[in-house]
């Protein structure tokens, strides 16, 4: 086998970590994983969010050794219902609902909160030897042998691959001169953590409402995590609410079938838009996560997209490996560009259409979408065909997503 430099992994959050842990177990310890990224020094995690993991994605954290870690505080989500209707409607007439297996007793998706998650994958990347550095990438420079990247700290890594996992705006795409194709939605997602008197017994529920989707999503004891989507100004104007006229926007769309209501932290928006990288590759360089693509929430995939890319690569790098080959040359990250182009592409078209199919005041576009619903309740198979599809287990399947070791 030939002589193989550093990977360094420029970003620290689920993707970044759940790469290099996929790698480190992959290569084994020949072959140095580095991720970098000033995050690193905030522990533990603060992030107050939560996220919908889909069964492939948590095969992937069962795999890597982090899923046990959460598994305590998980809630799984163990069946869906979907409503269309206006804010101002008496009722929400149920349309579709779906049932929560992917598989006899594995459900399709588990509610995990990001802080947990995020310190599982960095107390595991420590006992596997991943070397964590609490510093940002500043700038690299690729040859036909090798990347040289250059920390802010100072310090300067000799590598063979270069993985930006640097979030929506990242810098390293942009270094690398990397243009994206999107647009912006005048949209955002407000986010908030929710109590509430009754026990929701695992049940997602998502209400179309005409300024986009309401989801209410189960976390572990008598909690949920909202994903609410407003016009942009709207959004603005409701995060800036006291807490009494903020109680009155939430009860009204959330509704009382969980008894009283109360928000648990303080709403945050995060504006909402569309884009994918015009190549998801570089000289020695793979981009994944949100430095790759952004779609919109409206089908719970944003993270779960990146996480595919992930396990893609991550098999890609170590089958090259196994073969001798160089990790970072052309043929080897076109492979995974081929991999993971098209899948991301499809997504990102499917959460379009459904974004512009329910986010408006169209009276025949309502009956048509309803009447679609319907047909689609009616039919398992189809039903069944979706459950798949959101549970990434579609398509060509990478073997960490399939439960699979490297």
């Amino acid at each position: 086998m030939s002589a193989q430099r550093s990977i360094v992994i420029g970003g620290g959050a689920f993707a970044g970590l759940a790469l290099a842990l996929a790698l480190r177990q992959g290569l084994g310890v020949d072959i140095p994983v580095i991720v970098a990224d000033p995050a690193l020094a905030t522990r533990p995690s603060r992030d107050p969010r939560a996220t919908a993991i889909v069964a492939a994605c948590r095969r992937l954290f069962d795999t890597i050794g982090v899923w046990d870690q959460v598994a305590a505080g998980v809630q799984p989500i163990l069946d869906m219902v979907v409503t269309d209707s206006r804010l101002e409607d008496a009722t929400r007439p149920v349309f579709l609902t779906f049932a929560g297996d992917v598989e006899p007793g594995e459900p399709f998706a588990h509610m995990v909160e990001n802080r947990h998650l995020i310190d599982a994958l960095v107390k595991r990347a420590e006992a596997e030897g991943v070397d964590l550095r609490a510093t940002a990438v500043t700038t690299f420079e690729s040859r036909s042998d090798g990347v040289d990247v250059t920390l802010a700290d100072g310090s300067v890594i000799e590598a063979s691959l270069l993985v930006a996992a640097d979030g929506a705006r990242s810098r390293l795409r942009e270094r690398a001169g990397i243009a994206t194709h999107g647009w912006d939605y005048d949209q955002s997602g407000i986010v908030v953590t929710v109590g509430h008197e009754r026990d929701h017994h695992g049940r997602a529920e998502e209400h179309f409402l005409p300024s986009g989707p309401f989801a209410i999503l189960p976390l572990a004891g008598k909690r949920s995590s909202l994903v609410w989507t407003e016009k942009r100004a709207e959004a603005a104007r409701i995060v800036a609410l006291s807490e009494d006229e903020f109680h009155g926007e939430l009860e009204q769309r959330f509704g009382l079938h969980l008894g009283e209501i109360k928000a648990l932290d303080k709403p945050r928006a995060f504006p909402l838009g569309y884009f994918v990288a015009r190549s998801f590759i570089g000289q020695r360089l793979a981009l994944v996560g949100d430095a790759a693509h952004v779609i919109h929430p409206i089908a719970g995939q944003g993270l779960n997209m990146g996480l595919k890319d992930v396990a893609a690569l991550a098999e890609v790098v170590v089958d090259a490996a196994r073969l001798g080959m160089d990790l970072g040359q052309a043929d080897v990250l076109e492979r995974y560009q081929r991999w993971r182009r098209f899948d991301t592409m499809a997504m990102g078209l499917a959460t379009n259409t459904l974004n512009l199919l329910f986010s408006n005041e169209s009276a025949l576009l309502r009956a048509v979408r309803d009447i679609g619903l319907g047909l689609v309740d009616r039919a398992p198979p189809l039903k069944n065909m979706f459950i798949r599809q959101a549970a990434g287990l579609a398509g060509e399947v990478p073997r960490l997503l399939k439960g699979e070791a490297l």
